[in-house]
């Protein structure tokens, strides 16, 4: 008798142990269940979302022209230029103000404010990080230096001298000279010195090829500069697009001349005292249109020269400065080079220290110098057999 019972309540526990068994199955199977319905939610909410913005109207952009008194914006469509009344809700209109960009639906009515966005071509002309070039690697222009620092870095660093003695800095210089004696040079280091935002650009990246890229170009820019204050706008190779206005009747010269017309209308909105500066370089001044150079464009032109030999001694000073000299008189090297430019001092160095690399020498030597100069002078004649 107690063997059976033994054995029923050995059935019992294992009937109880196998469902035990299958409802720990059927748990483990509901959460899977349950993380794949949440799988599926997520999926059919972005779905349900993607699905919402393919039904959504497109939004146009347009330009706000004017904010009228009785509320009303006065709006310009970009593409086809047309121009309409709208109104805008009440949390936008602290941020509308003539000249920005918003987004309209259908109805024309204002959706949000986007803000300025340039050209990818201007975007680039702006340097992330001031130049590392400082006033002490630029030899032999001391008193050119002191004329752009009181004409582009003193009314960005000390403005109060200004406003006290009551007179307006130039608003813009040029910077004139034979290739290679240190304009663009000159310009980083004043950027660098100012702790300003540099804008480099060169003239021939405004002349394009369909007409007003070139004018909206030089807008654009300078509104960036604008929006980066303090800033200095170089602009290099400014012959290229202000040139002598001619009648030649072609559109290519037309075009060149709406991108200078621009040029000009720009550099007369600023205010002489503001916190953007202008700064051009060229070789060819006597090519410029006279309404560029007249007073209140650019007020200052400075000639950057040839270096003399004092310069020139300088000039290679500075370039060799971490090389290792060996019995090298550098004031000889400096009478034997008249008439060179910096840049060609600068490649003497170099050609220098690359005839001591050639030969596997210690140190760079007097005879390596005098090969270099024959060097670079017989190049510099060629330069200028193969323009004659």
């Amino acid at each position: 008798m107690m063997h059976m019972e033994e054995t029923a309540v050995n059935n019992a526990s294992s009937g109880e142990l196998k469902y035990q068994i299958q409802i720990n199955e059927l748990e483990a199977a509901m959460l899977d269940l349950k993380v794949k319905v949440d799988d599926l939610t997520k999926e059919n909410g972005q779905l349900k979302r993607e699905n919402n913005q393919l039904k959504r109207m497109p939004l146009f952009v347009a330009v706000i022209v004017d904010i009228l008194e009785n509320g009303e914006i006065y709006l310009r469509q970009q593409g086809n230029n047309q121009e309409y009344l709208t109104h805008a809700p009440e949390d936008l209109r602290p941020l509308l103000k003539p000249g920005a960009k918003v987004a309209v639906n259908n109805a024309l009515s204002i959706v949000k404010v986007i803000g300025n966005i340039y050209d990818s071509r201007v975007r680039v002309m702006e340097l992330e990080e001031s130049p590392s070039i400082s006033y002490a690697q630029i030899g032999g222009l001391a008193n050119e230096i002191k004329e752009v620092r009181e004409a582009v870095e003193y009314p960005l660093t000390k403005p109060e001298i200004f406003k006290r003695i009551g007179v307006e800095p130039p608003k813009g210089i040029l910077l004139y000279g034979p290739p290679g004696t240190g304009k663009t040079l000159i310009a980083k280091a004043v950027a660098h010195e100012a702790k300003a935002t540099f804008i480099r650009m060169s003239g021939s990246e405004l002349v394009h090829k369909f007409i007003g890229e070139g004018a909206g170009l030089v807008r654009e820019l300078f509104q960036l500069a604008r929006e980066r204050a303090p800033a200095i706008v170089f602009i290099d190779e400014v012959d290229s697009v202000g040139s002598m206005r001619t009648n030649d009747g072609t559109s290519g010269s037309a075009e060149v001349q709406r991108t200078l017309m621009q040029l000009l209308a720009e550099m007369d909105g600023f205010d002489n005292r503001g916190d953007v500066r202008i700064m051009a370089a060229t070789n060819r001044a006597d090519m410029l249109d006279p309404a560029l150079l007249r007073p209140g464009r650019f007020d200052r032109l400075i000639e950057i020269p040839l270096p003399d030999k004092e310069a020139r001694l300088q000039i290679l000073k500075i370039h060799s400065r971490k090389m290792h000299l060996a019995d090298v008189d550098l004031e000889s090297i400096a009478s034997s080079t008249e008439n060179s430019t910096g840049a060609e001092l600068e490649a003497v160095c170099r050609e220098a220290g690359m005839m001591a690399v050639r030969r596997e020498a210690e140190k760079v030597g007097k005879v390596d110098f005098e090969d270099a100069v024959r060097k670079v002078k017989n190049e510099a004649v060629t330069e200028n057999n193969m323009y004659t």
